[in-house]
């Protein structure tokens, strides 16, 4: 096991918001517009968890049109996620 990573993972998971932010994005809600009326928190504080995600290896961002969207990319998290359900 790598210390290091899995404990960077759990610190960027450590955040109420941010493990409402990933869940969001495992059931659908992919672009910040969407997670901010669902979230109900301003987009700024959205796009400052969703940095942590993204440098932790959490998310990865995608264009759609003009939207960035993410996509929880990780397989670990993914497993995480599944098993706190």
């Amino acid at each position: 096991m790598d210390y290091e990573k899995t404990s960077s993972l759990l610190k960027a998971l450590g955040h109420p918001l941010r493990l409402q932010i990933v869940k969001g994005l495992i059931t659908g809600k992919c672009c910040v517009t969407e997670m901010c009326v669902k979230l109900n928190a301003p987009q700024s504080t959205i796009s400052q968890h969703l940095a942590v995600l993204r440098n932790a290896g959490i998310i990865t961002p995608r264009k759609q049109g003009v939207k960035t969207c993410y996509d929880v990319t990780n397989s670990v998290v993914l497993k995480m996620m599944e098993l706190l359900a």
